[in-house]
C-alpha cells in the first residue's frame, strides 16, 4: 500500500512540474520576463539592482511611445540586454545642440524640443543622426553617463525586447510602468 501511495506523490508531481513548464515557459518567452537593471545609465529614474518584469506581448500589438522605457539587445552584442529610453522613430532626425534634444519629422519639420524633466545628470554636447526604416534613436536618462544610440547608432526594430511594467525592487520603489514621466 506505501508503495502505491509513494508511486502516486511521484505521478503527481511529475504532472504538477510538466504543467508549470507548460505555462511558465511560453510566459517567459512570450508574455513577460523579469529584467534587473545593472549599471547607472538610466540614473535617477532606475538604479543599479532594480529588479523590472518586463512586457513583451504589447510590442506586438501597439507602437511604443517617445519618451518611453525599453528594454532592448544591444545591437553590437545582442546575448546583452539594456535599459533605455525611446526619444526617435524611424524617418526622423535627432538633433542635440548644447545637451538640448529636439526631433524633426514630417509632422513637425521645425522640430519638437524634448522635455526631458527627468534628466539630473545632463550631457553639454552637439550630435545629429538620421534615422532609416526600422530604426529607433535610444538615451539613458543619465546623459553624461549612459553608452547609447549616441554612442553606437541606430537601434533595430527587432532588437525592442519590451517595457517595463513592474518595478519590484527595491521595496521602497515598487510601482507600476515605472519610468513615466
Amino acid at each position: 500500500m506505501e508503495e502505491d501511495n509513494t508511486k502516486s506523490s511521484v505521478w503527481e508531481f511529475g504532472i504538477t512540474i510538466t504543467i508549470a513548464i507548460l505555462i511558465v515557459i511560453p510566459f517567459r518567452i512570450f508574455i513577460a520576463q523579469p529584467y534587473v537593471v545593472s549599471g547607472s545609465s538610466m540614473d535617477p529614474t532606475f538604479k543599479d539592482g532594480d529588479y523590472l518584469i518586463v512586457d513583451q506581448l504589447s510590442k506586438r500589438f501597439e507602437a511604443p511611445e517617445r519618451e518611453s522605457v525599453i528594454i532592448i539587445r544591444y545591437p553590437k552584442d545582442p546575448s546583452k540586454f539594456f535599459i533605455k529610453r525611446l526619444i526617435g522613430f524611424p524617418h526622423e532626425r535627432v538633433e542635440i545642440n548644447d545637451g538640448e534634444v529636439n526631433i524633426f519629422n514630417e509632422a513637425n519639420p521645425d522640430g519638437i524640443r524634448l522635455e526631458d524633466n527627468y534628466i539630473l545628470y545632463p550631457k553639454n554636447e552637439n550630435f545629429v543622426k538620421e534615422l532609416g526604416e526600422d530604426e529607433y534613436f535610444v538615451m539613458g536618462d543619465n546623459r553624461a553617463g549612459s553608452s547609447d544610440s549616441r554612442v553606437w547608432g541606430a537601434l533595430p526594430k527587432k532588437n525592442i525586447i519590451g517595457r517595463p511594467i513592474f518595478r519590484l525592487l527595491p521595496l521602497s520603489q515598487i510601482d507600476i510602468w515605472p519610468g513615466i514621466y
